[in-house]
């Protein structure tokens, strides 16, 4: 899976993909610190064990550079930003039932204006999964010869 590069300078804005999910009643917001241990089990409940890791170091961050999104006091989704590695995007995922109604962006654009917010000009989405989902959510192109780039030599079990 390669990397993918998006220009932080010029992504779109997200109020109204914010706003949908409002009215949907999604809520999208950065988990308090007394939330890591519930978020981080669903994490793990629902995804990769690999990314209990990424998202512990985004509780220990401050802001905790991670949002998740809630819908009726349930969570259904999460994204992280500046775990594995600074200036990478991810983790991130979404419960199947709330896939294709627009979550995932709205973390992702979060997520991303949280990094601008930080000063960063430029983003790495690494080990990229759904590579056209990004590329039309905010423009990002591949980095040739990025596989497996950073991940390469990782410990497995």
């Amino acid at each position: 899976m390669f990397d993918m590069l998006v220009k932080l300078y010029d992504l779109p804005p997200m109020e109204a993909e914010l706003a949908k999910q409002t009215a949907a009643g999604v809520t999208i917001r950065h988990p308090m610190a007394l939330e890591r241990d519930f978020v981080v089990n669903w994490v793990g409940q629902n995804f990769y064990p690999e990314w209990i890791a990424e998202t512990k170091v985004a509780f220990s961050r401050q802001p905790i550079s991670c949002f998740i999104a809630v819908d009726n006091g349930q969570l259904v989704g999460f994204a992280c930003y500046d775990t594995t590695y600074r200036n990478f995007f991810g983790p991130t995922g979404v419960t199947e039932s709330q896939r294709g109604r627009g979550v995932g962006k709205v973390l992702l654009l979060a997520c991303l204006h949280a990094m601008v917010a930080q000063g960063y000009a430029y983003a790495i989405i690494g080990g990229v999964g759904p590579a056209e989902f990004y590329a039309k959510a905010v423009g990002a192109v591949k980095i040739e010869g990025s596989d497996p780039g950073v991940y390469g030599g990782m410990l497995s079990r």
